[in-house]
């Protein structure tokens, strides 16, 4: 068992911390070169949390495991939906911003719902994987033109702050430095990045092998849950700081993230089906869940308590469904 949950956790690990050594050089050399906060933190800080999530389910595609390449993808927007969102509003009620709930919930009801058309009619191969990407890329430009000079930025503005809140090191400083020193910690945390991510898939192949369960199962739960430590982190901490609508929007802005931008990048880079176990039962409970998230949030513009103690009941309800 040491030769398979080693891997595993120490995969986590250095995905983690590669994670913030990548976003922490980039963010840094952007301001170095007069790049704006607003496009810093939508862009680089944003996908900071979202990292190790590509680079898991790359490496995953790449070496032949579909099942825990978009397990990871569907296994992350239901945990950030049941797990993080749940014991965010646990901790403190959810406030939910009126721009968050208009345009980016919306926009990531529609993402999840066709990620699922997609996924049940086509393999995901490389031309629909440049549609998601692109996509992504024509979001955010739409919400940094949009945001620029607004008090309520929204789900992307508020995941940002969210990350922070977190880690002040992420926040834009303003010092005069030079930029090689930047660009090598990027790189470092690039390598450790890409470094946790084959540890990591590694692991949970033998994980599954040894437990007798698939890989999709596998990526569905553990792989998934552990890649969104960052984002459990970011959403815990402003709960703890009552700054429930920062929750929120981190969650949403990172399930937009995922579909577009790692389901995107994984089917162009390896492109394969999405498993049939995934397009049948679990992408469906993905939209009917972040419908559910998007209801909660529409009543009185918050998720209180009693909300959340359902959302975490139903994750747990749904990890028991899965194990044998």
């Amino acid at each position: 068992m040491t030769d398979t949950w080693l891997p595993l956790l120490g995969g986590l690990i250095l995905l983690v911390a590669g994670g913030e050594f990548l976003v922490r050089g980039a963010v840094q050399a952007a301001e170095r070169l007069g790049i704006s906060p607003l496009v810093i933190g939508l862009t680089l800080v944003g996908f900071g949390t979202s990292m190790p999530e590509l680079v898991t389910s790359v490496q995953a595609g790449l070496n032949g495991s579909p099942g825990i390449a978009y397990g990871n993808v569907v296994g992350s927007n239901i945990a950030n939906i049941l797990l993080i969102a749940g014991v965010s509003a646990l901790i403190c009620p959810v406030i939910v911003a009126r721009s968050a709930l208009r345009r980016d919930a919306t926009v990531m009801l529609a993402v999840a719902a066709g990620f699922v058309l997609l996924a049940w009619l086509v393999p995901l191969g490389r031309m629909v994987g440049l549609a998601l990407v692109t996509l992504l890329i024509g979001y955010i430009i739409f919400v940094i033109r949009q945001e620029q000079g607004l008090a309520d930025g929204g789900a992307l503005h508020d995941k940002t702050l969210a990350l922070a809140e977190a880690d002040p090191g992420l926040a834009p400083t303003h010092a005069p430095k030079r930029l090689v020193l930047p660009l090598c910690i990027a790189l470092a945390g690039l390598a450790l990045v890409v470094l946790g991510g084959s540890f990591l898939v590694n692991g949970a192949v033998a994980l599954a092998r040894g437990f007798g369960v698939s890989e999709t199962v596998i990526g569905l739960t553990v792989v998934a849950v552990g890649t969104s430590m960052p984002e459990l982190v970011t959403s815990v901490i402003a709960a703890l700081k009552r700054q429930g609508d920062v929750a929120f929007g981190n969650v949403v802005g990172s399930n937009i993230y995922n579909l577009l931008g790692i389901g995107g990048a994984t089917a162009l880079i390896a492109p394969s089906r999405v498993p049939g176990e995934i397009v049948s039962f679990d992408a469906p409970l993905m939209v009917a869940v972040s419908s559910l998230l998007v209801l909660f949030a529409a009543t009185g513009l918050r998720i209180g308590r009693r909300e959340g103690l359902l959302l975490l009941g139903a994750y747990v309800g749904y990890v028991w469904m899965l194990w044998p």
